[in-house]
């Protein structure tokens, strides 16, 4: 069921991405009608937290099991002895499923009541507490231990310390205030920390705020199929040219078994800090963190080597993951965006940077795999025909696990081609009113199938180096 308005965007963003999605092609294959609906359902699913909340396990500290059992214990203790089922991924072994649930109704409306921003509101829908900086505005009389009602200024129209707001608002659930509105807006020092603890969120779902945090990586599931996608081996010299905050870089070195080289390139001294901390926190060794443009990365002068420093000399990786910047179309929930047409399109030239200089960084037998969490098509399958004809050298290969449906129609490529890629569309999936009593009743094969359908929106594309490049294109 449909309990939130579609994503809020600006109508020139609205009508490009609806350009993309009613192309030629698609609507062609399908109808306008066809075309048009499905686009208006991928809008509605995208201010919908997924279906199930996924967590990898750092299978080199600690076998799936023993991790299941601890995380079963520990939502016993989140959920007041609720049973709710943990499932490890089929095709997908260091996966764990959690299911969401949610919309969860009859929760009573309180009298005093919160506002949160946008980015704080989409992290209580999957699972977090409120903390105080996203605290826009609370009731005048708001004090600590006071039951609120929490609501996501989705317009991002609420003032800062207003005592109350009338615009347009969606119910987040309940929780307790931890703080007054006087501490929280007292504009002497600035707080960090929980200012309200979730207690009837609409959508149950786990809190992973230390926990388990040399065991568990909180990771969204097409995340965790591109490392298995890219499939590194022990022994290998490997490059994550877009790496924080870390989570596919450590899952690689996991993969590996912690043997082997991992590069990892992030150009936010605070976000390779993370990267480093993550490495440090899952016990892996092999990942060294540097501070660096990946557009720089590829090193001009042949004379030495810098002695394992970025850049690199031409063909120097086994395998290289290139998960690049992009608009974030696909992440869910998200109820607005208030980018403008020129911020949505400004990601496709970088991303051909980047991807230029994986390419000449790629040895010859070399696998490239290139991922966004977008759903637009200029970001994916277009990026896939221009990489076709700008380096011959390429070419795209099947992929493994096959989870996600096949390419958009629309930029020219092959039906073969589509079939090679893996797009995961959250318009395909049905919304469904998860409670216990359907959790008891649904069978472990078809949560399966949801929780493969109903995740974010997801695009990856896996090449194979065939020769060394001569020439640039």
């Amino acid at each position: 069921m449909s309990v939130f308005p579609k994503i809020s965007l600006r109508l020139e963003v609205e009508n490009y991405l609806k350009e993309g999605f009613m192309n030629k092609e698609v609507v062609s294959a399908f109808g306008k009608q066809e075309a048009e609906r499905k686009f208006e359902t991928l809008l509605n699913r995208l201010s919908h937290p997924p279906s199930f909340t996924t967590v990898r396990v750092n299978t080199y500290l600690a076998s799936v099991q023993c991790v299941k059992n601890l995380l079963f214990d520990e939502l016993q203790k989140q959920f007041n002895g609720l049973s709710v089922p943990i499932l490890q991924h089929p095709d997908l072994q260091d996966v764990l499923l959690i299911p969401v649930i949610g919309p969860r109704k009859n929760i009573k409306i309180q009298q005093c009541e919160a506002i949160v921003g946008t980015q704080c509101g989409n992290a209580v829908l999957r699972g977090a507490h409120v903390y105080i900086p996203g605290i826009v505005s609370a009731s005048k009389f708001m004090k600590t231990g006071d039951v609120v009602s929490v609501y996501s200024d989705i317009e991002g129209k609420c003032k800062k310390g207003a005592k109350e707001f009338g615009g347009t608002k969606v119910f987040l659930g309940n929780g307790i205030s931890e703080l007054s509105r006087k501490e929280i807006f007292n504009g002497l020092s600035e707080l960090k920390g929980i200012g309200i603890r979730m207690t009837e969120p609409v959508y149950l779902s786990p809190s992973f705020d230390n926990v388990l945090p040399s065991y568990l990586f909180l990771q969204n599931l097409p995340s965790a199929v591109v490392t298995h996608v890219l499939d590194p081996q022990p022994g290998e010299k490997i490059l994550d040219l877009c790496a924080a905050p870390g989570g596919k870089t450590t899952h690689i070195a996991a993969l590996m078994q912690d043997q082997g080289e991992v590069i990892a390139l992030d150009k936010l001294s605070k976000k390779v800090k993370k990267i480093k901390q993550n490495a440090l926190l899952l016990g892996l060794n092999s990942i060294k963190a540097f501070c660096f443009d990946g557009t720089k990365a590829l090193k001009l002068d042949m004379v030495k080597d810098t002695e394992g420093e970025p850049p690199f000399l031409p063909e120097s990786f086994d395998r290289i993951l290139l998960d690049a910047p992009c608009s974030g179309m696909g992440q869910r929930p998200n109820m607005a965006c208030s980018w403008t047409l020129k911020e949505m399109t400004s990601y496709q030239p970088l991303q051909r940077k980047l991807f230029s200089v994986a390419v000449r960084l790629l040895k010859p037998g070399g696998v490239l795999v290139y991922s966004t969490c977008t759903v637009t098509l200029a970001e994916n399958e277009e990026q896939v025909a221009w990489a076709l004809t700008a380096f011959p050298c390429l070419q795209l290969q099947p992929q493994e696990p096959q989870i996600g449906g096949e390419g958009m129609m629309g930029a020219g490529l092959s039906v073969e081609q589509l079939q090679q890629l893996q797009r995961f569309d959250p318009s395909v999936a049905p919304l469904w009113d998860m409670d216990v009593d359907s959790l008891r009743e649904a069978r472990v094969e078809d949560m399966i199938r949801l929780a493969n359908k109903d995740c974010i929106g997801f695009f990856i594309a896996k090449f194979v180096k065939c020769k060394s490049l001569q020439k640039d294109p």
